[in-house]
């Protein structure tokens, strides 16, 4: 239990020195929490000296018990304001911090990170399990930290008065201390199934949802809904059995703190009868049988959300370890655009999908890549953005090296437009501006209309303000295919990558596409995969790949006369389209 309080006072990096004055100030709220009740026994003592006639009790006594009494209880008031003012933020500052820094490090993570972690478990780390560090782990240190802190202040006090019943505390605190320990060791082992329930229920209900559309066609009935149902009934069923197996010693962690508070009522009374103890320790001794034990008892709860805080603290530290794919990079400035595949082989996993592949591309040309599916078209294009490192050979951009790169500095200089566009839940406006954070609302409509897209921009109710739902839901995919290509208008980046961009466009809007296409490709170095004839003839080469290997090079003029997969690719193509060259 104290070893992961260690992890979260480390985990909270600079902000060390805050929880540490903290600290300071949960002892001084000790104190004043424990005078009041002094100044208390002390004055029913002084009530019963005046009944015996032993002592008068005077208008000024009482005047200055309740003064005192409201001083200290407004002091405690006073540094738990300043406690919280220092503490309780912490784990939002942290966690604010600890989303940026996974953001960043999923940029620069390889694109096999994420076929190897699921999206639901990457959604519950930023999500479900920082929202437990951020609203969980200052709640923790108050509980464990300043809860011990104000039961070994208050037992410091009651030294004073009778070192027998401040053992009896200690005594209780600490057994009660090996109860919470094997709380602990519980909550260690079985954490680690509550996690993989919840990352599972994560995943389920991301499936489920984006597959929606599938459920509803074949009923509620279907798999999809038997397997959500599965995952919910397992997770019910861990967190019933985790609690249960939490139900003992709970109740012998509060025996243990019950049993030492009636321990203090009876060694009181026993030492007074004997005339070993005054009145007024007694009557003292009972007033903080009530109280010293309070804040610890709620320490059982803490020590199952530590366990969950541990489990939690020891994703991420797996997750710091992962390699950045450019921890070697710089900032490389480009002069030229040309890029060359020299004899590069890549495999995902064990399974080889690029073997040993060379060719060139000058800058400024227009490259066509075509192939069989599966044949390495997509993998070839994300080799050159680097979203994954090449198992030999080498990959120039500009005669550099990408290896020699950072992410960003490489990606500066390629914009991609896929098949499949993505847009985020936010305004079409800011949309376009993705490519371009600093843009001005003159370059982003000059981008659009551009792209041919700026028309029916206009024609929407709120215009460029218009909302667009998640993934551009709310859009048709040719008018979410022309604001993607207004995007990468607007970053202006010399290497272009266009991965069948237009292969999903309806007649309509095909026109509008190729007309934006070739305002975004003006000057540049274009990369496209394509199964269009109109797209591929036009390109000054052609690579043909077959199962990950260069089959063929040149232009359309010089591979139409060659036997080969170009030749069968025109042959099907006429007769999928109906027309010859």
């Amino acid at each position: 239990m104290f070893r992961t309080i260690r992890r979260i006072i480390n985990w909270t990096g600079h902000y060390k020195k805050r929880l540490y004055i903290g600290f300071i100030y949960s002892f001084l709220i000790s104190v004043c929490s424990a005078i009041p009740i002094v100044i208390a026994a002390y004055s029913l003592n002084r009530i019963l000296m005046d009944e015996q006639g032993k002592e008068a009790l005077t208008h000024e006594f009482v005047l200055q018990a309740f003064i005192l009494i409201v001083v200290f209880i407004l002091l405690k008031f006073f540094f738990s304001y300043l406690r919280a003012k220092s503490q309780e933020s912490i784990g939002h500052e942290v966690t604010f911090n600890e989303r940026i820094r996974i953001g960043e490090v999923l940029k620069r993570v390889p694109l096999g990170f994420f076929a190897k972690n699921s999206t639901g478990d990457l959604t519950a780390m930023q999500t479900s399990e920082l929202s437990t560090l951020e609203l969980m782990s200052m709640k923790m240190i108050d509980a464990v930290v300043n809860g011990y802190i104000f039961v070994f202040a208050t037992i410091s006090s009651l030294m004073i008065f009778s070192i027998p019943i401040a053992l009896l505390c200690i005594a209780g605190v600490l057994l009660s201390g090996v109860f919470l320990y094997i709380l602990n060791k519980f909550s260690s082992k079985s954490i680690d199934k509550v996690h993989r329930s919840q990352e599972e229920m994560a995943g389920a209900v991301i499936e489920y949802i984006r597959g929606m559309g599938v459920v509803k066609s074949f009923g509620k009935k279907g798999a999809s809904f038997n397997v959500i149902k599965k995952v919910f009934r397992d997770n019910k069923s861990i967190n019933i059995k985790v609690n249960r197996n939490f139900a003992l010693m709970n109740c012998l962690h509060l025996m243990a703190l019950h049993g030492a508070a009636a321990g203090i009522i009876w060694m009181a009374s026993s030492f007074t009868l004997q005339g070993q103890m005054e009145i007024f320790h007694m009557v003292m001794m009972l007033m903080f049988s009530f109280s010293i034990f309070a804040k610890v008892e709620g320490i059982n709860d803490a020590a199952h959300i530590l366990g969950t805080i541990d489990a939690v603290l020891d994703h991420f530290e797996e997750f710091r370890d992962v390699d950045y794919i450019d921890k070697d990079g710089i900032d490389v400035k480009l002069k030229g655009f040309n890029i060359e595949f020299d004899d590069v082989s890549f495999s995902y996993d064990n399974q080889k999908v690029i073997k040993n592949v060379s060719f060139k591309i000058p800058t400024g040309s227009k490259t066509a890549i075509i192939g069989p599916s599966g044949s390495g078209k997509t993998t070839l294009c994300n080799l050159i953005a680097r979203f994954y490192n090449v198992d030999s050979g080498e990959i120039r951009v500009g005669g550099r090296d990408v290896k020699e790169f950072t992410c960003d500095s490489l990606l500066t200089n390629i914009s991609m437009v896929f098949q499949k566009v993505y847009l985020f839940h936010d305004t079409i406006e800011n949309n376009i501006r993705f490519g371009k954070p600093d843009a001005s609302m003159e370059e982003i409509k000059k981008a659009a209309k551009l792209a041919r897209c700026h028309h029916f921009i206009s024609n929407l109710e709120n215009g460029y303000h218009t909302f667009v739902g998640e993934g551009g839901s709310s859009l048709s995919g040719g008018e979410k295919q022309r604001i993607s290509i207004a995007r990468a208008i607007l970053k202006n980046a010399p290497i272009i990558i266009l991965d069948e961009a237009t292969s999903s466009i309806d007649p309509e809007n095909e026109g509008y596409i190729q007309s934006a296409i070739a305002e975004l490709t003006k000057g540049k170095t274009v990369i496209i995969i394509a199964h269009r004839l109109t797209t591929v003839k036009n390109a000054d080469q052609i690579i043909v790949l077959d199962k990950g290997e260069l089959s063929q090079r040149g232009s359309h003029e010089t591979l139409i006369k060659e036997e080969g997969i170009y030749r069968q690719f025109l042959k099907i193509r006429r007769e999928v389209e109906g027309w010859s060259l």
